[in-house]
């Protein structure tokens, strides 16, 4: 196994203009996502650049780029905004909590890649995929409503829908144009003219330079709430970004708050993951090739481990990056790190020039990118689509609106758990044929044929094929208790593979209401895993020796000898 996954040389010239391309795209961002996030523009160029580069290197999808993405930064609000609330005199300590539970969710990350469960993540059914993400999109333009109408943003999805009514009533006006201006950058530039220079980064130029010469370059600031603010006129701006590299952080736990801190890093973990392997599996289809799942968690756990030691946001594979990298000629991991290296020496030296982006500009460059992450695809086939489907679609979007992440996977995972099992019941309900004369779609041989016939109805063949489950048991007996107008029952395993402890009730309940009812009842066709499992609860031990037989003939034998025994000492009397 290489050291580095995917990494050859064939491909320089297409790696390294995908890799400056990329870094073009990642660059305004990383920067919204990182004034989203509250950590700070250089947050999300330190994230872009730490996971970018790591994830690149140790990851198992050679074409990848990572980065600070939606998802990850709506959930990053939320952790920052909680951590610094709870120590409002020292935010800054707060903020080291916050980036701590980065650096745990990245060893989380990396733990999943050596417990081998990337796979998993393909469980995952489309609609509790296309709920999360389409909640997430719907974060993000919640959250960006304040910012592009020049007000402060807020900090949950609910506050900001409670408060359009107050932003709408009194926009900056300033602000709102420039925004609007991002607005039509992002949805409206020609293809042609977005191959050259991607939307975000044309709006974050053309809107600053408005800005400039619009409003001038004098940047005041202001104290709010302990926060410092920078406007230029009435439009707030970035103001001081730092530059150059930045320090280390030690890792700073609170043994109190060591629960909540798992539980937020865990979090991060499970979205990370699902959003980096959904974006390995559009890399895959795009480029033709298969990525390592395993590998590329790991990967991104490194990535997301030094990020948060150096304070950068969280990240996974982006999309969006992904594919203009990939369009761009990149094929190899130098491009995802070469794009990570651009990013650190635009960073070395921006810093001057960033501080007169507006907030405005930024939020509407988020706009977009919320509205790229809802489904649409999914919201077009909402008509034909499996209401099933439909139902977990919305729960799953609405609960990761208004209440989180990990609890609208979890109770989308649940609904479809429950979904998929009642579509096998009711597979295995559907195998079950219960026939007392011979019927030509259910394959008999010419003896067993001639069995039925002579038994006139007495004998009901009941067979159950396919694996039997806890949830099909009632409803096997459920329909065997239907039936009345019989003397001789056989249950017919011979094309059930396995059962399990519900199933043995079940099938020991069918028997006992057979002879207890004054019947005879025969256990057919039981395979060495079925019979051993009979065996271990006791079933076998109820049941006679010449009532378990392994072929039907058998069975229809002893059962129509019983028949015409009984016809006999009928006409004696």
């Amino acid at each position: 196994m290489k050291f580095i996954h995917g990494l050859h040389y064939n491909n320089i010239r297409g790696d390294i203009y995908g890799g400056l391309t990329a870094a073009v795209v990642a660059l305004p961002l990383a920067l919204a996502l990182g004034v989203s996030s509250g950590a700070g523009p250089i947050a999300g160029i330190y994230g872009a650049i730490f996971v970018g580069f790591f994830a690149a290197l140790f990851g198992g999808t050679p074409s990848q780029i990572s980065g600070p993405t939606g998802p990850m930064t709506v959930v990053m609000a939320v952790i920052f905004t909680e951590y610094t609330a709870m120590f409002p005199d020292r935010p800054e300590y707060g903020a080291a909590l916050a980036f701590t539970i980065v650096l745990m969710g990245g060893l989380f990350q990396i733990l999943f890649g050596v417990m081998k469960l990337g796979k998993y993540i393909n469980l995952i059914p489309h609609p509790v995929t296309s709920g999360f993400m389409s909640g997430i999109g719907i974060i993000i333009i919640l959250l960006q409503f304040g910012p592009l109408f020049g007000h402060a943003a807020l900090s949950g999805p609910l506050d900001s829908v409670m408060a359009i009514p107050e932003i709408l009533a009194s926009p900056v006006t300033d602000a709102l144009i420039l925004g609007g201006l991002a607005l039509v950058i992002v949805y409206f530039l020609p293809k042609k003219l977005n191959r050259l220079v991607p939307s975000p980064l044309m709006a974050l130029i053309i809107g600053t330079l408005v800005l400039y010469i619009w409003l001038g370059s004098e940047i005041t600031s202001q104290m709010d709430h302990g926060k410092t603010f920078f406007t230029v006129g009435t439009v707030s701006v970035l103001g001081d970004v730092p530059t150059g590299l930045p320090s280390p952080q030690l890792p700073i736990f609170e043994l109190a708050l060591l629960a909540g801190m798992l539980k937020s890093a865990l979090m991060l973990a499970a979205l990370g993951s699902i959003d980096s392997l959904l974006t390995s599996l559009v890399a895959d289809n795009v480029t033709r090739t298969y990525h390592e799942s395993d590998r590329e968690l790991i990967g991104q756990g490194i990535g997301n481990t030094i990020a948060g030691f150096f304070g950068g946001l969280p990240g996974a594979g982006a999309t969006m990056r992904t594919v203009v990298n990939v369009r761009a000629g990149g094929r190899t991991p130098i491009s995802g790190a070469l794009h990570a290296l651009v990013l650190l020496a635009i960073v070395l030296g921006a810093g001057v020039v960033a501080r007169y982006i507006p907030h405005a500009l930024l939020a509407g460059i988020l706009v977009k990118v919320g509205t790229d992450i809802i489904d649409w695809d999914y919201l077009k086939r909402i008509r034909t689509a499996p209401k099933a489907g439909v139902a977990m679609m919305f729960t799953v979007l609405l609960l990761t609106v208004f209440v989180d992440l990990i609890t609208a996977v979890a109770i989308g995972m649940i609904m479809a758990s429950f979904v998929f099992m009642q579509r096998m019941v009711n597979l295995q309900l559907d195998s079950i044929t219960a026939i007392t004369e011979p019927h030509h779609e259910f394959p008999l041989s010419d003896e067993e044929a001639q069995i039925l016939a002579d038994a006139k109805g007495r004998i009901l063949l009941y067979h159950i094929s396919g694996p039997m489950s806890f949830g099909a048991a009632k409803g096997v007996a459920r329909r065997l208790a239907s039936f009345d107008e019989y003397d001789i029952l056989i249950l017919d395993l011979t094309n059930v593979p396995q059962i399990d402890f519900t199933s043995t009730r079940a099938i020991d309940d069918m028997l006992h209401d057979a002879w207890d009812s004054g019947r005879e009842a025969y256990l057919v066709g039981c395979n060495s895993t079925v019979r051993t499992m009979l065996m271990k609860q006791g079933v076998f031990g109820k049941i006679n020796d010449e009532h378990i037989k392994d072929k039907r003939v058998n069975a229809l034998q002893d059962g129509l000898k019983i028949i015409q025994a009984r016809a006999e000492k009928v006409t004696d009397v």
